[in-house]
């Protein structure tokens, strides 16, 4: 049995794989042909996994719509003490790195739960920190509502009850993708190959029940502000989304992320808005009331082409 047939038998037992290192989710951003894993294991049982997007021959980068990647290790008893499961980690990140000195190029935006990089500054690797946006305990609506900035309260007030905004759930790709089309256009970036993953992958967790496109519109039919939320028990994440720049004054966008945000607190108790670096949307993020969390990128080689694609096409959202 290959690696990756025995990881595709892990995701279907493992709840504590992320949903971005799930098989499904990496078939349709990869490609079924361009990932791999490589897997440590313990009297037969796999231990740790990590996974790979190999888009070209000898380099490993990251997919889109993929905010990371990274180690999995199989949970610890808890009552295993801290000093012996880092040390664990550290020998199988060891070798990993092992494994890894055939791929010239390595860059991997690592699960913000990964908080030890060592293992790989030890053998020459490099990091750069990054933030994402979590909100904690989504379930506490009210602590939600009291958390958030006056300014974000204002938006989704003025957006329901001034502008007369109402949010729909399951509204269609096309229409989502119109509004995606005019915000790639003020961003002026257009990345056809990325839209078709993001096509496919919105069938896919429509299907699995495990994300959905939400929309909100004005009385006369005009739509404000897209999101396109995908979910499982451990978190909710902010794939993707937008506004019309031509209505983003009515705080539609507030208003619609607030509805997702509500909406999947029935499957989970996190949201991860996945961060930006860019000043105006980490505002956005954290006036939500999310709290900032660091999470690593590591890098072996020169900064890839197809990262570089990678980090504008998050830049409309």
């Amino acid at each position: 049995m290959t690696n990756k047939e025995k990881y595709r038998l892990l995701c279907n037992r493992e709840s504590s794989l992320p949903l971005y290192s799930r098989d499904w989710w990496l078939d349709i951003v990869c490609g079924e042909t361009q990932w791999d894993v490589l897997l440590v294991e313990e009297k037969e049982r796999i231990i740790a996994a990590l996974p790979i997007y190999t888009p070209h021959k000898g380099i490993i980068s990251m997919p889109f719509y993929t905010q990371t990647m990274g180690p999995w290790f199989a949970p610890e008893p808890k009552d295993a003490k801290y000093t012996r499961t880092l040390g664990k980690h550290q020998a199988i990140c060891k070798e990993f790195t092992e494994e890894l000195k055939k791929y010239p190029h390595f860059l991997q935006n690592f699960n913000y739960l990964i908080t030890d990089w060592l293992p790989f500054y030890w053998e020459g690797y490099k990091q750069t920190t990054r933030y994402t946006y979590l909100l904690k305990d989504i379930r506490d609506e009210k602590t939600l509502w009291d958390n958030m900035s006056p300014n974000i309260r204002r938006n989704i007030t003025k957006a329901r009850e001034k502008q007369g905004i109402t949010v729909k759930r399951g509204i269609s790709v096309n229409d989502f993708l119109s509004i995606q089309a005019l915000t790639f256009e003020r961003q002026q970036l257009s990345v056809p190959k990325g839209e078709e993953v993001l096509k496919e992958l919105i069938s896919v967790c429509k299907q699995r029940g495990q994300g959905d496109l939400w929309g909100a519109y004005d009385t006369e039919g005009n739509l404000h502000a897209v999101a396109f939320i995908a979910w499982q028990d451990s978190s909710a994440y902010y794939i993707a989304g937008g506004g019309d720049p031509e209505l983003r004054s009515s705080g539609a966008h507030s208003l619609v992320l607030w509805e997702g945000i509500r909406f999947t607190a029935q499957f989970t108790t996190l949201f991860d808005f996945e961060g930006s670096m860019i000043p105006g949307v980490e505002r956005f993020f954290r006036e939500f009331g999310a709290i900032q969390t660091p999470f690593f990128t590591i890098t072996r080689g020169k900064l890839s082409l197809l990262y570089k694609v990678w980090l504008k096409l998050k830049r409309w959202r």
